[in-house]
Formats: C-alpha cells, sequence, structure tokens
C-alpha cells in the first residue's frame, strides 16, 4: 500500500518515509525496529534451491528460470533505496522475494513500479508477482490471489509534540481532524468508507488528505497541514524510531494479512507457499525479521488467499 516518494525528500527517505498496507496470520504485536538497522547485512545468500519446492513451479517458469517482480519502493523497513544515487533495494520485502527465488532455484528481475500499478499489471502478465506490502482484504480477494508472509496493518502516527492524540484506535477519535494517507491504498478506502462514522455520532467529519507521494506526507504532517497519518504499523513504528523524523506511534486499527500478489488462478501460489514456509523452517524468515525490527510480525504458516481479518 504504498506509493513513490517525492524528489525532495529522497535524500531523508531511509530514516523519514512511510509505508503502504499489510500483514500475515498469527504474528502478535509489531515492534519499533531498531534505529541501528544495516540495510547491507545479509541474511540471504545462505540459502539453497530446494529442488522439491522447486518442482511446484509451472514448467515454463522452471525453464525460464526468471521471476519478473513489480515492486513498490520508498517505504523502509518495507522496501526502499538506502542510498538513492546507486538504487541498490533494501528491505523486508526484498529480502523475502530473493529469499522465495533461492528457494526455487530462479532469478529475480525487479521492476520498480508505482503502488497503485502493480496489482492491474498482475492481470495482463506484465509480472508474475508484485510486492508492496499488499494486505490481504475481501475487495483485492476478488482479483489477486495472495500468499502471505508477514503479519502488519493500519495504523496510526502524528507528531510528537502532538499531546491531544495519544492512544487512536477508532476512527470516530479522529472527527474534525485532517487525515493524510496514501492514495489508492487501503487506509485511503478505509477512511473514505467510514466517514460516516462521525456524521452517525453526530460529530463533524474527518477530511481525507490522499498523497501519491510518501515524502509529501511527512511533510504535511511536520507542517502541521495535517493532524495524523494512516498507514502500515511497522512503517509508522519504523519512523517513529527516526529522532530525524519527529513523529509518534499512536496505535493500531486494523490488521491485515500481507502477501505476494499474483492474478487470480495463478500456478505459482503453491510453490511461493513452500518456499515461504521453508524459509520459516530454516530459520531465515525469523533472521531477516530481525535484521528489519519486525520479529514481532512474525507467523507461524504462509497461508493462500485467507479471508481478511475480521
Amino acid at each position: 500500500m504504498r506509493p513513490r516518494t517525492a524528489a525532495l525528500a529522497v535524500a531523508l527517505l531511509p530514516l523519514l518515509a512511510l509505508t503502504a498496507c499489510g500483514s500475515g496470520s498469527g504474528g502478535a504485536t509489531a515492534r519499533p525496529a531498531a534505529q541501528g538497522v544495516d540495510p547491507n547485512r545479509d541474511v540471504v545468500s545462505q540459502e539453497q534451491k530446494v529442488d522439491a519446492i522447486a518442482a511446484l513451479l509451472p514448467a515454463d517458469v522452471r525453464q525460464g528460470g526468471t521471476l519478473k517482480v513489480g515492486s513498490s519502493f520508498g517505504t523502509p523497513p518495507s522496501a526502499y533505496y538506502p542510498d538513492p544515487a546507486t538504487k541498490k533495494p533494501a528491505g523486508l520485502d526484498v529480502d523475502v522475494t530473493d529469499a522465495v527465488a533461492r528457494v526455487l532455484g530462479l532469478k529475480v528481475d525487479r521492476e520498480d513500479a508505482a503502488f497503485e500499478t502493480i496489482l492491474p499489471a498482475l492481470g495482463s502478465g506484465k509480472y508474475d508477482v508484485g510486492t508492496g506490502n499488499f494486505g490481504v482484504t475481501t475487495a483485492r480477494l476478488k482479483t489477486i490471489d495472495f500468499v502471505t508472509y508477514i503479519d502488519d496493518g493500519q495504523g496510526f502516527a502524528v507528531r510528537k509534540d502532538n499531546t491531544a492524540l495519544t492512544d487512536v484506535t477508532q476512527l470516530t477519535q479522529l472527527c474534525g481532524l485532517t487525515i493524510g494517507t496514501g492514495a489508492g491504498t487501503t487506509f485511503e478506502t478505509t477512511l473514505n468508507t467510514q466517514k460516516h462514522l462521525c456524521t452517525d455520532a453526530g460529530k463533524k467529519p474527518y477530511t481525507v488528505q490522499s498523497f501519491s507521494e510518501n515524502g509529501a506526507i511527512l511533510t504535511s504532517l511536520q507542517q502541521g497541514r495535517i493532524d495524523a497519518v494512516m498507514s502500515t504499523i511497522n512503517g509508522l513504528r519504523y519512523q517513529a524510531a527516526q529522532p530525524a523524523a519527529g513523529t509518534k506511534f499512536v496505535g493500531e486499527f486494523h490488521r491485515l494479512d500481507v502477501g505476494f500478489a499474483f492474478k487470480k488462478g495463478s500456478p505459482l501460489t503453491p510453490a511461493f507457499q513452500a518456499a515461504v514456509n521453508q524459509l520459516i523452517k530454516d530459520g531465515t524468515y525469523q533472521r531477516i525479521l530481525d535484521k528489519w525490527g519486525t520479529g514481532g510480525s512474525a507467523i507461524t504458516q504462509s497461508q493462500i488467499s485467507p479471508l481478511e481479518h475480521t
């Protein structure tokens, strides 16, 4: 659930950018990411191909040897560029994708794509799989299949000096305020479809301000043009752990499974599920989550297209 970052914020992105939206079953509450995260630490290269799992792939994919991945970048700890000059990708999504590809014996052909373009492109065959911290929702399940790999979800953050909002768990706590979020995300959908909760309670509805660039969300929050941000739990916690951001995490709203996204009926899902479960079994999965400070979002088993959490 995550669009591209504004050019003016590129230099600050590793510290300041927001995330998109998603989660996976079996996880506990997410922990703040450590400020000393080393994006260059290798936790993937030891992974080896597992022939029995690779055999689950369609023959044409095995023979082609390459996985076309549409990825949304811009938001640590999910996926971003620690050094914008080299544009070497890093993040939890990147490590999990690369590790799964190793189990399957495939090379990753990764394309940086705008968040809102990835899911439609799966149907056209442009990508085999999409990554972008995509949350499993009832609406998306109509056209998309998922293989889950993490537990995340929807949360809120405000400026650190905001004393009025300290523990936000209900949208009615935001009535009369301006909430910033990413365009085309589950956050935007949630906020817009539930505005009526404020008017139902006899209160002034909140205003939703959507941004196509994540850097602009943070800038607007810092400058007081929006009162709060709705984004991913792990992303907002990560951001709040960076002193330069000047933000604080103020609550979870809704947990979601997060997974690799595929066109409906894709034959790739059984192989991906088995590969994620192999990473969980051999310990690489936990090393990846520990690297990015998201160990509290671990799942115990990958699922294919589970129902949205209630």
